[in-house]
């Protein structure tokens, strides 16, 4: 919201400055961005009164030789604009001057004439769009005076950045009562304008009154069609960050920026029978102002007649009806529409509008018979029209709620002690009605609909009294707490993936139902019960995510895309299942702390959400350098990124077995278990996969649950003592059918090899013609030691023959020659 300061004085007479007041506006709780010195920048532009104008008939275009008098001096201007006559007052730029852009103005030969400076159009003084023709100023403006001053040009601009709980500050009427309470100075309200009384009208019949709890009509006749708005009219509407185009769009839009309420003028005359506020049919259209074509959904809220939808009611008007040049009666709707509704209208059909985005935090209920009749007197004022004295004012508005507020509750909130006269000035000062001792009560502003509750009630009172006067106590930390023993777990883990060289990324928790699909998981998928957002930050991606690797595949391509091809992510991150009873969650209030039958109510009506533990990587593993090339990430690197988090946490409880599941390549794919249950999987993405999310050819990921893993986790693991007697090593070669597990082998041998087994590890895998078709040589490293001696061959042998036994009694392995 853009606030000249001007403006707001007229409400607020603050002796401030820009700067000094927006600091104060900041202390008060409202996010102002900038502030902005107009006319500052303009210099050497004086009132100068057209004397001579020689039109210039050799040339292509219109161009006229002006003399003009400033002061005492005349001077002689080359001028290309039309749309003035001799003993018009205008802005002249003389030679010397500097206008916006520290654009110098000198004196230069042109079309066979020196020009003795410029004669200023609004755009070329910074005040407005309009470049077609010169600005022309008051009559009465005096010769040689500095135009800037005559015009009213030198202004400071408040840029205010609106929170959506802060809706009456889109108005400069909001901003001024927060400045008269900053400053403690009067407030004049401009909300309180006094009005004609409801009766007659133009007929407008609101089947939806919960849409539309109030719709006021005013017709206006007989508006000349060529009545320019004046200077100060465009002045305020363009530095509040509007075009000025005519005096009907110009009124309507200074209404809405003075007092929050937007306006929407009809042209009386392409109206057939009354207004019908209603819902839209299903398959009605409507062609909008911004000249779209647009379906309108049932849910809709639209302005109609009886050849059918007029306008998106709080959006923006429809075509049919637009005001043009030639409009001379006019309808101007002044109403109050539903906060929820506009903002779900404005969001079905991507569009945005000044009146939506006040609509949709909330404007005044009682303010638009006053806009109305604000519209309609400048309308007769300026452009010579005349408004019906009947005024059509439909209205069915709640009466607005009475909040008991205990006086002690601000200071207990800030921990700052507030006398009951600075709660009841504070709450006075903000619009509200109080009454009562303790409690008090207080009824709330209409202009405030985000005041519901009293901690609502005390955070203004803490806002105004001064937030930074609230004193910042540390608290002090319980003995004997600290970091959790899930918390330590959860950080050995970031860190180990940290170290092996993953990067940790945050993507957003939401997935759309395409990502599913191009996972390729089946119908029956358990992932596909992902929960449905009501009010989703995209559109595009309505579900919470099941699965984090949507997530961190879209963080790969995008990092792939722009140049990255080495690449290892990782996230820790609940995954969200949608449970099989979705309980209603209760609605608990602010003013004390839910019992704990609540807390479970709120609990059971949330979704499941397990800890996941997502991994993917691309590219090189080990770098290529000068010694050697590198090495591709594969399969086993998301396998091994498993079993690095479960020794991180100290867990021997994690196991691998073959598995087939999507997203992953079904031959290279893992199971993944704790204790015999599956947690997750790891492996190469299916082909079809990298393909439809544009992911380099054999991206490999992982995905577990972690809670399985901390169960079984061992947080202090004793350190290796140092071996006192030296180890004994053996290798065997087995050869097994290629269908039998790697893990199957490895964990017969270490049943048979007995206690002295220190460790043990796979080193080789050959198929060939040398272990015959359909078999598989797994070559592995066993090492022995005893603690209180040195082993001999005989029982080294002995060990070995019994965990080769074992195997062959397992899996069928047998030594190979």
């Amino acid at each position: 919201m853009r606030v000249p300061l001007s403006w707001l004085k007229e409400y607020a007479p603050v002796l401030a400055g820009g700067r000094d007041l927006a600091a104060a506006l900041i202390r008060a709780g409202l996010e102002v961005e900038h502030v902005e010195p107009v006319g500052d920048d303009i210099s050497g532009v004086l009132v100068g009164e057209v004397l001579k104008i020689e039109e210039l008939t050799e040339f292509k275009k219109p161009i006229r030789y002006v003399d003009l008098r400033v002061g005492d001096e005349e001077y002689g201007v080359v001028c290309g604009a039309t749309n003035f006559a001799v003993g018009d007052r205008v802005p002249v730029a003389l030679p010397g001057a500097v206008l916006p852009g520290d654009f110098r103005i000198t004196a230069r030969e042109t079309y066979g004439r020196t020009s003795n400076g410029m004669i200023c159009s609004a755009r070329e003084l910074g005040i407005g769009a309009d470049h077609a023709g010169i600005l022309i100023l008051d009559p009465t403006a005096p010769l040689g005076a500095d135009a800037v001053e005559a015009l009213g040009l030198r202004d400071e601009v408040l840029d205010i950045a609106v929170t959506p709980d802060r809706g009456y500050c889109l108005s400069v009427r909001g901003v001024a009562r927060e400045a008269a309470t900053a400053y403690d100075v009067p407030f004049t309200d401009p909300g309180l304008a006094p009005v004609p009384a409801a009766g007659g009208g133009y007929p407008v019949t609101v089947e939806d009154p919960e849409g539309c709890p109030r719709y006021v009509a005013r017709v206006v006749r007989g508006l000349d069609p060529g009545a320019q708005s004046p200077f100060w009219l465009r002045q305020r509407v363009t530095l509040g960050g509007m075009r000025a185009i005519s005096l009907a769009v110009d009124v309507t839009n200074y209404v809405l920026l003075g007092l929050g309420q937007p306006l929407h003028a009809f042209d009386l005359a392409r109206l057939s029978g009354g207004i019908v506020v209603r819902r839209a049919t299903p398959g009605e259209r409507l062609t909008t102002l911004d000249g779209v074509d647009r379906a309108l959904d049932p849910a809709d809220l639209v302005i109609a007649d009886s050849s059918g939808a007029l306008a998106l009611a709080g959006v923006m008007g429809g075509a049919t009806t637009e005001v043009s040049a030639a409009t001379t009666d006019l309808l101007i709707e002044s109403a109050h529409f539903a906060a929820v509704g506009i903002g779900r209208t404005s969001r079905r059909h991507l569009l945005t509008s000044e009146a939506s985005k006040r609509f949709e935090r909330g404007t005044d209920p009682l303010l638009p018979p006053v806009a109305a009749e604000v519209a309609v007197t400048l309308l007769a004022t300026l452009g010579g029209a005349t408004a019906d004295p009947d005024v059509t004012d439909v209205a069915t508005l709640p009466q607005r709620p009475t909040i008991a507020l205990r006086v002690a509750a601000p200071g207990e909130r800030a921990g700052v002690t507030y006398p009951r006269a600075a709660v009841v000035r504070r709450l006075t000062e903000v619009g509200a009605d109080v009454s009562g001792d303790d409690p008090l009560h207080v009824v709330p502003p209409s202009w405030r609909p985000d005041l519901t509750e009293a901690v609502d009630l005390t955070e203004e009172v803490m806002r105004l009294e001064g937030y930074d006067e609230i004193p910042g106590v540390l608290p002090a930390a319980p003995a004997g707490l600290g970091v959790t023993r899930r918390q330590r777990l959860l950080r050995r883990i970031g860190r180990s993936l940290a170290d092996a060289g993953y990067a940790e990324v945050v993507p957003y928790p939401f997935m759309a139902e395409q990502s599913l699909d191009d996972l390729g998981l089946a119908a029956d998928d358990l992932r596909r019960r992902a929960p449905r957002l009501a009010n989703p930050v995209n559109d595009a991606e309505p579900l919470l995510a099941t699965t984090l690797l949507p997530g961190l595949l879209a963080v790969l391509a995008r990092n792939v895309g722009r140049g990255t091809h080495d690449i290892a992510l990782f996230q820790l991150a609940p995954a969200f299942f949608e449970k099989a009873e979705i309980r209603p969650a209760p609605h608990p209030g602010t003013d004390h702390r839910p019992d704990d039958d609540t807390l479970a109510a709120l609990d059971a009506a949330l979704p499941d959400q397990p800890l996941h533990l997502g991994v993917v990587l691309t590219g090189d593993r080990e770098p290529r350098g000068h010694w050697g090339v590198g090495r591709s990430a594969t399969w086993q690197d998301a396998v091994q990124a498993a079993r690095l988090v479960a020794a991180a946490v100290g867990s021997t409880a994690l196991s691998v077995r073959p598995g087939d599941t999507a997203p992953w390549h079904p031959g290279r794919c893992a199971e993944l278990l704790v204790d015999g249950a599956v947690v997750g999987w790891a492996g190469e993405l299916h082909p079809r996969v990298c393909a439809a999310l544009g992911l380099p050819p054999r991206t490999c990921a992982a995905e577990l649950a972690v809670e399985p893993l901390l169960d079984t986790a061992v947080e202090h693991v004793p350190a290796p003592a140092l071996p006192t007697f030296p180890p004994a090593g053996v290798d065997v070669a087995l050869v097994v059918g290629t269908h039998v597990p790697a893990a199957d082998v490895e964990a017969a041998l270490r049943s048979g090899a007995g206690p002295l087994l220190e460790s043990l590890h796979l080193f080789d895998v050959y198929t060939g013609p040398q272990v015959g078709e359909g078999g598989t040589s797994l070559a592995y490293h066993l090492r022995f030691r005893a603690p209180d001696r040195t082993l001999t061959d005989e029982e080294v042998n002995a060990m070995r023959d019994a965990a080769v036994a074992a195997a062959h009694q397992a899996v069928g392995a047998t030594l190979r020659a």
